[in-house]
């Protein structure tokens, strides 16, 4: 483990050391907004949640949780605080409703998109996914997304919305093409909704695939936006999230599908959803911290060793 940054200016008393609170705790000339290529985006927002609620404290939990991670990536020669990586303050919820709350998230990325920066999001619950697809998509017009979660997430309504987390897939196949991988479970609808469709599927079944992991990376286009709810991870790794599902994925075989991606495709953007610190021990979040620091790795170096 790294020893935390400190930053000796700050205060009162330059002497006294201060833990920047933000994602590595980096110290200001590795966090900056001018000398960052990535930007982490915290949303502590899960007014949708249907089963156990708690991702709004997914966000301050990964943040704290990266303080203990090293800095280099040894798969990738690469110190990542060196890519700079810049921590905003959180999106405030927007009671109004997930349709509205979809709207601010697409106005505070677009910021951030237009001055070329890997955007990624801390969440909250997979809802946010919408408003950034949506804000990716308006830069990146070939964009595609690959959906890791334990459900499908296509329905088109759920308990009274359209912009709920059982629906954030099916609003992000209106914006563009979009590929399910680590799925385990779905609804009728779903099922129906995804054959008429021909939208390419991994379901999550070690003995009996309907398709592969290279042939969901043949189905994405260029740009490439990466959305992770932590529930395709198994429960026996993962167990802090909202809708735990038996089975899943393990670390190595999570990490080595969006290294392939990230060596023949553009990860252009992504978030990391539905850490519900509260349910599990605190290694959900140090592995949901890990994940978060693996995929500005992958988009910032291409999947590939820097020297």
């Amino acid at each position: 483990m790294d020893q935390v940054s400190i930053l000796p200016e700050a205060g009162p008393n330059p002497a006294f050391p201060l833990i920047p609170h933000n994602f590595l705790a980096l110290p200001q000339e590795h966090s900056s907004k001018e000398a960052s290529q990535a930007v982490l985006i915290p949303v502590p927002y899960d007014s949708t949640t249907s089963f156990r609620s708690g991702s709004r404290e997914g966000p301050e939990a990964m943040i704290t949780a990266s303080y203990g991670l090293e800095d280099y990536d040894f798969e990738l020669e690469l110190d990542v605080s060196e890519i700079g990586i810049h921590t905003t303050g959180a999106i405030e919820p927007h009671m109004a409703g997930p349709g509205p709350m979809t709207e601010r998230i697409r106005g505070v990325l677009a910021e951030y998109i237009a001055e070329g920066k890997i955007v990624g999001l801390l969440g909250g619950e997979h809802s946010i996914t919408i408003g950034s697809v949506q804000a990716h998509k308006k830069a990146h017009p070939n964009l595609s997304v690959l959906y890791l979660d334990a459900h499908a997430d296509m329905r088109d309504e759920y308990m009274g919305t359209q912009f709920g987390h059982a629906s954030a897939a099916r609003r992000a196949y209106e914006s563009c093409p979009i590929a399910l991988a680590g799925v385990r479970s779905m609804c009728k609808e779903e099922h129906d909704f995804i054959r008429e469709n021909n939208i390419p599927v991994w379901y999550w079944n070690p003995n009996s695939y309907e398709s592969s992991p290279e042939s969901i990376i043949g189905s994405l286009s260029d740009a490439v936006y990466v959305s992770v709810d932590l529930d395709v991870l198994d429960p026996a790794l993962m167990s802090a999230v909202g809708t735990p599902e038996p089975g899943g994925m393990d670390w190595h075989q999570l990490v080595s599908l969006l290294a392939k991606v990230a060596e023949s495709r553009r990860i252009v953007g992504f978030d990391v959803c539905e850490l519900a610190p509260a349910d599990g021990p605190p290694a959900c979040s140090y592995t949901a911290a890990k994940l978060v620091y693996k995929l500005v790795a992958y988009a910032c170096s291409n999947g590939k060793p820097t020297s």
